[in-house]
């Protein structure tokens, strides 16, 4: 059974930084993409950016160059660090791995930016 488990959640003003962990247990296949989804209050999720296993990556155009993806194979962990940001990135963030045709989440941690 696969289970994943976020961390790094939090408060910050605008223009401060967070980072966000997410690490994975359980039968994960090689080749897979991990990623991050927001969800804002009233709003449906959305893709935040992914990484595949050979670190191709994708970013939502709302966070092009300021936030960054990265993953540790050898750990099964993804992190994304958020940098530059603002009140509309206030959400709850999710952890997401697809493999096998499959996709499973974490739990959400929420990320809150002041103005």
């Amino acid at each position: 059974q696969v289970q994943l488990v976020e961390s790094g959640g939090g408060l910050v003003q605008a223009g401060g930084s967070l980072r966000l962990s997410c690490a994975a247990s359980g039968s994960i296949f090689r080749f897979n993409a991990m990623g991050w989804y927001r969800q804002a209050p009233g709003k449906q999720r959305e893709l935040v950016a992914t990484i595949t296993s050979g670190r191709s990556t994708n970013y939502a155009d709302s966070v092009k160059g300021r936030f960054t993806i990265s993953r540790d194979n050898a750990k099964n962990t993804v992190l994304l660090q958020m940098n530059s940001l603002k009140p509309e990135d206030t959400a709850v963030y999710y952890c997401n791995l697809f493999m096998g045709g499959n996709s499973y989440w974490g739990q959400g941690t929420q990320v809150t930016v002041s103005s």
